[in-house]
């Protein structure tokens, strides 16, 4: 029986993955894959028509799967918030580990400027699959301050973590839990000034009628 096409992709991205870190995320790493399953190019190009950005792209969804499928297996009732955001966090780089090389080609690859929105979006799944697990459901403007937070220290903890070289990563946690600890001192003021920026237009619409003096 033939393969589906997503079988296909998760076939040809753990082919393509022993690639990346010698040939980066290019189109020669997918091809060194499709070529370790005898796929052909037409079957490579069914599987990701989008190239290199469609395969990272799937990565690091499996990647955010996997996460999710972690945190619902852990009992998180008697934890509070901050130590639930930093499980869930640790968890995510512990998923990392077996790719670690081919993770620190992808930063190098979505810093490019024509991968830039392909990089913020997966950022944001990131950080926003995190606080959907960990119990958020705010719907104000600390749906975005969280966000916005979030991604500063989850993304400045990835970078550490890549060059972490101590221990079961002790470094990568002792700075991960200084970052939470900077996040939970200035979230306050984060959150109220997003509160007036997204405040604004209504003020604005209310100068405009009367209601807003100068």
């Amino acid at each position: 029986m033939s393969a589906t096409i997503d079988e296909t992709r998760a076939a040809l991205l753990q082919a393509a993955l022993t690639h990346v870190p010698f040939d980066g995320w290019g189109r020669r790493a997918l091809q060194a894959g499709a070529e370790d399953l005898g796929l052909d190019r037409a079957a490579l190009d069914n599987a990701f028509p989008g190239g290199p950005g469609e395969l990272i792209e799937a990565y690091f969804a499996d990647i955010d799967r996997r996460m999710l499928e972690g945190l619902e297996a852990k009992d998180m009732s008697e934890l509070r918030l901050r130590e639930r955001v930093a499980f869930a966090v640790r968890l995510r780089l512990d998923l990392l580990v077996p790719h670690r090389e081919a993770v620190r080609r992808g930063l190098s690859f979505l810093a490019l400027p024509q991968n830039a929105a392909l990089s913020l979006k997966l950022l944001y799944r990131a950080v926003d699959s995190i606080w959907h697990a960990v119990g958020d459901r705010s719907t104000d403007y600390g749906f975005y301050s969280k966000r916005l937070l979030l991604a500063g220290v989850y993304s400045s903890t990835l970078l550490v973590w890549l060059d972490d070289h101590s221990e079961g990563h002790a470094d990568t946690w002792a700075f991960l839990e200084r970052r939470l600890d900077d996040v939970i001192k200035v979230g306050p003021f984060i959150g109220r000034t997003m509160d007036s920026l997204l405040s604004i237009p209504d003020r604005l619409v209310r100068g405009r009628t009367g209601g807003l003096r100068p």
